[in-house]
This record gives structure tokens, sequence and C-alpha cells, in this order.
């Protein structure tokens, strides 16, 4: 994070005696990024956060992933994955459903009605996009709220649980880095501020207020973490206390929430590029976001995108809002994913082109994730494929 927040009761200085009103003292925890080079954030617990009572192996949903081949480029039907009435039975962390994933990012979908269980991922921090619904997501630091449009960016191991609000189902995008998640480094000052030209600043980001006391004792945590072999595992923690026992904290790493409405659209006169719809980054992969704006106004401008060969990256877009300009025609609606594979030239839809001149305005809402290395199908993915969308550049006639 870029910037400095406290919450709670803290000692005038770090590393020193800090004391509950009976005299014992109170335990810190330093919460850091790449050993000790990076950002942190120092916890005061009212109990020991390292004692757990119990360890055991949490199987964790079909991770397995098959590769894209041959290469094709595909329409996934994200709605499709979760039955009517099934979301109520569901909740947003043991209930997700791998769509695609390589060794840098995977991308699950989630349709949740249910609390989940306490949770933190020790692989990498998480970013959750809310398509719909609202949720109270309750951490070691205190409670964010989720509402639709919101990103929830959840650093690694930080213990929280996610509890839907309302009669509305929670429909949630999940992406779960290797890495951290971040601003572009192009939007930040050498000492971490957004700068003028970044597309959002500070001012839209909302930490986690309402610092939480629970008791309890032998309370379950499911972690998610790296094998012997690299691979993803989980275990099940009992922890002596609840996690949720932090008195105090501040520092530049915390869980925070932003919403896509806030994200400034950067224009021009001619078609911009992908990256100045760019909202957050990871290793190997950027996040982005298209939103509702004012288009491309040259005299001759085409609006919609020109075609385009990602040839160092697969392209992966959510569509969640509006009607996106450049499918119109190829069966993508509200819920849909398409995945546009490296080494695959795509553009708009048949017409599309020629629809397009003269808009003014797109009313359009999609999350984009373009990744350095191949993605590859999981279980998800397979199940919700329409088999029909690579052909519809050729008016969905196939040799």
């Amino acid at each position: 994070m870029p910037y400095y927040r406290m919450a709670g009761s803290v000692p005038p200085k770090r590393h020193t005696q800090h004391r509950a009103p009976d005299g014992s003292l109170y335990f810190e925890e330093l919460m850091g990024e790449e050993g000790f080079s990076s950002d942190s954030s120092l916890l005061y617990h009212t109990y020991i956060p390292s004692a757990i009572t119990g360890s055991d192996v949490w199987e964790l949903p079909d991770t397995r992933t098959v590769p894209n081949h041959p290469m094709t480029p595909r329409h996934l039907k994200l709605h499709e994955l979760f039955k009517e009435d099934a979301w109520q039975d569901t909740d947003v962390v043991t209930g997700r459903r791998l769509v695609l994933g390589n060794g840098d990012v995977r991308i699950s979908y989630v349709v949740a009605g249910k609390p989940s269980p306490l949770y933190r991922n020790g692989v990498g921090d998480e970013c959750v996009y809310v398509e719909s619904g609202s949720a109270r997501v309750e951490t070691v630091f205190g409670v964010l709220t989720a509402r639709t449009g919101d990103y929830v960016v959840i650093p690694r191991a930080t213990t929280h649980r996610w509890i839907p609000q309302g009669d509305e189902p929670l429909r949630a995008y999940c992406i779960e880095a290797n890495s951290h998640i971040a601003p572009p480094k192009r939007y930040l000052s050498r000492y971490g501020q957004l700068l003028e030209h970044a597309p959002y600043c500070e001012r839209d980001l909302h930490g986690p207020t309402e610092l939480l006391q629970e008791q309890g004792t032998d309370v379950e945590v499911l972690v998610k973490h790296r094998g012997a072999g690299g691979e993803i595992v989980g275990t099940r923690f009992l922890q002596a206390n609840h996690p949720f026992d932090v008195i105090g904290w501040d520092g530049c790493l915390y869980p925070y929430t932003f919403n896509i409405e806030d994200f400034e659209p950067i224009t021009g006169r001619i078609h911009q590029p992908p990256p100045v719809h760019q909202v957050f980054e990871g290793e190997g992969f950027v996040i982005c976001n298209f939103v509702s704006r004012k288009v491309d106004y040259h005299p001759l401008a085409i609006p919609v995108p020109y075609y385009h060969s990602n040839v160092d990256s697969d392209e992966v877009m959510f569509y969640c809002g509006g009607d996106y300009e450049a499918r119109k025609g190829s069966g993508i609606g509200q819920g849909s994913l398409s995945l546009h594979p490296g080494g695959h030239a795509h553009g708009p839809q048949p017409g599309a082109y020629e629809r397009s001149i003269g808009a003014e305005f797109f009313d359009e809402l999609a999350v984009m994730v373009d990744t350095f290395r191949p993605l590859e199908l999981g279980e998800g993915g397979q199940s919700c494929d329409d088999g029909t969308y690579a052909w519809s550049w050729a008016g969905g006639r196939r040799a």
C-alpha cells in the first residue's frame, strides 16, 4: 500500500512494551512483505498469534488444469457454473470453481450466500471483484464493507472471512496471485504516492474499520499454501485463541477496497491502448478495467479496438455490466468470460467496426486480466465453455 494507516491502540515506539489495563503485555506481530525489505504493519494481539492446537490436511477444491491446446479462443459462461439455488449453501472460500490458471495467477468464480470459514491465502495476494451483491469482510485488521463493483484486495496471509449480506447472492470473481498485487508502478512516486496522472488516488481506497474482539478456543482456520513440489495445498489449523484479537495496528500493509466506479477513464482523440485501463499489477499479470466513458473524438476515429495479436500474453475479459461494443453479435453478455490466447489476432466481431463509427460514448463494464504466461483451463472453465466462440469472426463457419 502506498500510505500509512493506524487503528486502535499502539505504543508510541515500535518494538516496545504495550500493556493492557490489567498490566499484561500485548503481543506484537510484524506482518511484512519480501522479508523485512518492503511494506509491513505491526499488529498488537491479546493472545500469542503463533499458538495452535491442531494441524491437519484441508482437501482443496479441484485445482487441476489442462492446457488450452490446440490453441483456441474461448467464451466461458460463468453464470452457468452454479445452479439457481445452490448459492444459498455456498461460501466465497470453499465454493470457488477454478476457471483459468498458470504459475502466476488463478482465476475462480463463486456465487455465495453463507458465511465462509476463517481463511488465509499463504500463496499470494487476492483481488476479489464483487460482480453483484454485498458482504461484510472480517479481517485481523478490522472490517471491510464490500459492495457491487468493489475490488477487495487482501494481502497474503491475512486471516479473514466473507459474510454475504442481504437476500441476494454474492457473485465474486476471484483473482489469486502467486505474488503481491499493487497499483501500477508508473502511477506511483518514488515514495509510493499515487501521481496526478493516475486514474485514481488514495481517497478512493478504503481500509478496514471496526477492530474485532472475538473470543474462542481451538478455532479453525483454513490455510492455502505451497507444497514441497510447488503445488498448492491446504492445511486446517486450530488456533489456540480466536485470531480476531487485535487491539491496534499501524503500517502500510492492510486489506482495502476500491470501487470500479471511482476509476477515472483515460481517453483520447484516437483509440487508447489497454494499458491506460490498468488498475493493478502482480508478478506475471496485470488487471485492467473498461468502464463507461467518452470515446475517441478524432473526426475519422473508429472507437472499437483495432485487431491485435497478443504476442506475449493471454487476454481474459470478464463482462460484468453494460454492453461491450466490440463483442456484439458473439453471444457474450453479463457473466461471460472471453479468453484470447497469445498468438491469436483478435478484435471486434463482424460489423462492430462499422457500427462504432460516430459513437460518442460506450456504456460498458469489464475486468481484464492479461497474463505473460499461457493460461490453462480449470474444471470450472472446462464445464462452461460454449464451444462455438472461436468461429464467431468467420460467421460461425467451421471447416
